[in-house]
């Protein structure tokens, strides 16, 4: 049986021409070397050398033989390498989920990055809720997410890269949109548009309680999925929102943004992962996510 060492053995005496080079250049002797490639000539069943006292040349057979061995080594070669690769994770497939507001923060300078650093990693990415994201990673569809914690999953892991503050968003001919800063209380009267609690419960709980500290419930007149359709309804002069601060990077027009005169809870973006199941190229996005935000 002809193995990959036989073919080695072979190329180096094919460049060499000489056994005692070719011998060299394997950290070898010369006679189990010359051994070697009479049996790789008996296996084959024709001649690979012209062999002299004074030279070595290839026979017609062993330059045609020389040729294909040439690109099976080099075969061999970038399948080990990319064995390797694998095994770094610098190569492979990596699907991450991601709401949609983490797109004003985080999330494109953590791509960016990790393009650059692994070009052969094919990213897919997921535009999903926080609710979606979990069970897209319960059935193996996500390898990764970015989510608005808190989640109800002791499976998963969670690890919050972002908080920021709360600001509310208004129309901008609003009359309170003329102020610096809002106060909660001047918000009591106003119409809320909202996203429901079960696509991020954490973030959701967070405006209602704000809410309440002022001693009033929030009138919500219009629920949205999708952080950018709230703050298009609001342009639309639909009501107010409460949102976290990145949101103004969307530049919606239509919209200003001004803080609360009152403390807010920091709205948190979190990294989200099955510890059961990361791949080498899910670690690597992991310690690489760690080391930009911490």
């Amino acid at each position: 049986m002809i193995e990959f060492r036989h073919l080695r053995y072979f190329v180096a005496v094919a460049e060499e021409l000489h056994f005692g080079r070719a011998a060299e250049r394997l950290h070898m002797a010369q006679p189990p070397l010359s051994q070697q490639i009479r049996q790789l000539e008996e296996q084959l069943g024709f001649q690979l050398f012209h062999r002299t006292k004074r030279r070595v040349t290839l026979t017609e057979a062993g330059q045609v033989f020389l040729d294909h061995s040439q690109d099976l080594l080099q075969q061999l070669e970038r399948a080990v390498e990319s064995g390797r690769q694998a095994s770094r994770g610098e190569v492979g497939q990596l699907a991450i989920g991601f709401v949609s507001s983490a797109t004003y923060n985080v999330l494109p300078m953590i791509l960016h990055e990790f393009r650059d650093r692994f070009p052969q990693v094919n990213l897919t990415l997921r535009e999903l809720t926080t609710d979606q994201q979990v069970r897209w990673l319960a059935e193996n569809r996500l390898d990764v997410g970015f989510i608005r914690p808190p989640i109800d999953d002791a499976q998963l892991k969670t690890q919050v890269i972002l908080q920021e503050p709360l600001v509310v968003a208004l129309p901008v001919h609003h009359p309170l949109a003329a102020q610096a800063a809002i106060s909660l209380r001047s918000l009591a009267g106003e119409s809320f548009i909202l996203f429901p609690r079960r696509l991020a419960p954490g973030l959701y709980d967070q405006v209602i309680s704000l809410c309440q500290s002022a001693d009033f419930s929030p009138k919500v007149v219009q629920e949205a999925i999708q952080m950018q359709t709230i703050v298009s309804l609001v342009a639309a002069r639909m009501g107010v929102a409460i949102v976290p601060i990145s949101i103004q990077h969307l530049g919606r027009t239509g919209v200003v943004y001004r803080p609360l005169q009152e403390p807010t809870p920091q709205a948190a973006i979190a990294l989200l992962w099955h510890p059961d199941k990361l791949t080498p190229v899910s670690q690597q996005f992991l310690a690489m996510v760690n080391r930009l935000t911490h």
